[in-house]
């Protein structure tokens, strides 16, 4: 197989991203920032409606928004009045889906030091989300109401298009469904148009090196566990 520059550089940006969940206390540049957003905006979308709207939260913005999150989410009986919009996971789980997501779970906790019964640990380490995990910028994607399922496959590939760009620049990332629950909190603080509905959130910045959280590197299926070929 005959390979090329620009193929291998693809790969690796690819191949190489992780979700990241500590990061180095340095900026990034705005420009860098405005860049990836401009590449990502590449993806393909029906007929280029182009469905995502990003907020970008550096600085003092994005404390506020950390502040109010973690004031309700410190709270249990807070916490609970607040819960997800939308559906992310399946409401039954089954098999292999469950076992990769015990598996990611458990694999991440045992790097960390923390056993089933550590109930507090678990949650701490839950809660660092809403801290984008100390990166220095977090990103909230919005998607109007209006749109239907197909714009949020679009919304997907516009996703996975910032992550693998940031990779190509040295940085990283990780996507945080976790925002999801605080959807409220998140329209009010950032001022959200009612026709507006919270997708995700995203940590960017520089990975932490020491950490050991990041040094996880998740399973995958190979192509022959998921894919037919048909001659």
């Amino acid at each position: 197989m005959i390979t090329s520059p620009q193929q291998e550089a693809v790969d690796a940006a690819i191949t190489s991203r992780r979700s990241i969940r500590a990061f180095l206390d340095r900026e990034v540049a705005r420009e860098d920032i405005e860049r990836i957003l401009d590449v990502a905006a590449r993806a393909p979308s029906g007929t280029n409606t182009q469905p995502w709207k990003v907020y970008v939260l550096t600085g003092k913005a994005r404390e506020r928004l950390v502040d109010a999150i973690g004031q309700v989410n410190a709270d249990p009986r807070q916490a609970k009045e607040h819960t997800e919009e939308y559906a992310y996971y399946p409401r039954a789980w089954i098999s292999p889906y469950v076992d990769r997501r015990r598996k990611v779970g458990w694999d991440l906790y045992s790097l960390l030091g923390l056993t089933r019964d550590n109930k507090a640990g678990m949650a701490a380490q839950h809660a660092r989300n809403y801290r984008f995990f100390d990166a220095p910028v977090g990103l909230i994607f919005t998607i109007d109401r209006i749109m239907e399922q197909g714009s949020w496959l679009d919304y997907g590939m516009f996703l996975q298009n910032i992550m693998v760009a940031a990779r190509a620049r040295g940085l990283d990332t990780c996507p945080q469904a976790a925002f999801t629950q605080y959807h409220r909190v998140i329209a009010e603080e950032l001022q959200l148009p009612a026709n507006e509905m919270v997708v995700c959130g995203m940590a960017l910045g520089w990975a932490d090196p020491e950490r050991i959280e990041n040094t996880l590197v998740t399973e995958r299926e190979p192509a022959q566990g998921f894919a037919r070929f048909l001659e």
